[in-house]
């Protein structure tokens, strides 16, 4: 229940980040028992069970299971880390999306604590269900402690794309930590574009946030140039602290482009602005 909780709490604080106004076609978070729409005799529990085999529901109507099938991690071996032996869920977090003119469905899961990371572990599985429902690809997206869609979780990027974007968070007392992963699907598979870090802190001399924006511009490529806009603010208090008074009220916007590259197939950034301002972060860590 805390978890859950707390992922509410989370999701309520992003608010004021989001990019557009959720619709119909934003993240859902149906129970896994609940049958897929237009799919009578599928239910999600059919579709997470291509992720964990031996998912099943226990006598509170909670499903658990133990471990996933094998994966990758979305931003390499270097991020790699083992799934908790065990898992319990109740709902999936749903987003349907188009990859290459299709429609597709991914869903994530996650999976809790890893025993031998701190990220974490959390499935994002993509699947056809225009037919026969198969999956496609399943990779681990898990960058911190807690991992979800940010609503309403797409970009899109032409008429037959979106782009994917999760959230990956971890808060204290008075930091808090928010790494959000691009993810775009070529050829039903999982590609990663970037991550972006940001670092909101709570003093007593003063808050300082850094909200993103994400806009897909139209140009020339195959797929639209994605601008992602970190605002950069800080608002004083009312305290001094150990004799410091409150700062100034500051406001910037750093901005970085990614446009398609179509001899390196891949999505290139404009400029390292959003990298400098993670490695700022990381001093005041």
């Amino acid at each position: 229940m805390t978890f859950f909780l707390l992922r509410f709490i989370f999701a309520c604080l992003l608010l004021p980040c989001l990019w557009t106004t959720a619709s119909a076609e934003a993240v859902s978070f149906p129970e896994l028992g609940s049958a897929v729409p237009g799919h009578g005799d599928v239910t999600y529990l059919d579709l997470a069970r291509m992720v964990i085999p031996d998912l099943a529901a226990d006598k509170d109507g909670f499903f658990r299971g133990s471990i996933p099938i094998e994966m990758r991690h979305i931003a390499g071996p270097d991020y790699d880390g083992s799934p908790p032996a065990t898992s319990g869920l109740s709902s999936g977090d749903v987003l349907n999306i188009k990859a290459g003119g299709k429609d597709r469905l991914a869903m994530l899961l996650d999976l809790g604590d890893s025993p031998d990371s701190a990220e974490g572990y959390a499935v994002l599985a993509l699947y056809d269900i225009t037919g026969k429902p198969a999956l496609l690809d399943a990779v681990n997206v898990a960058v911190d402690r807690s991992t979800y869609f940010r609503d309403p979780g797409k970009l899109s990027i032409g008429p037959g794309d979106d782009v994917i974007i999760t959230t990956s968070t971890h808060f204290n007392s008075s930091q808090g930590y928010v790494i959000a992963p691009l993810v775009m699907v070529r050829n039903d598979r999982f590609e990663l574009i970037d991550m972006i870090y940001t670092f909101d802190e709570n003093l007593c001399t003063n808050r300082r946030t850094q909200n993103v924006a994400f806009q897909a511009i139209a140009d020339s490529q195959l797929y639209a140039a994605i601008k992602v806009t970190v605002t950069d603010a800080t608002v004083p208090g009312d305290e001094s602290c150990d004799g410091q008074p409150p700062p100034e009220a500051s406001s910037r916007d750093i901005s970085v482009t990614y446009h398609w590259d179509k001899n390196a197939s891949r999505y290139v950034k404009d400029s390292d602005a959003l990298d400098r301002l993670a490695d700022d972060n990381a001093k005041r860590f």
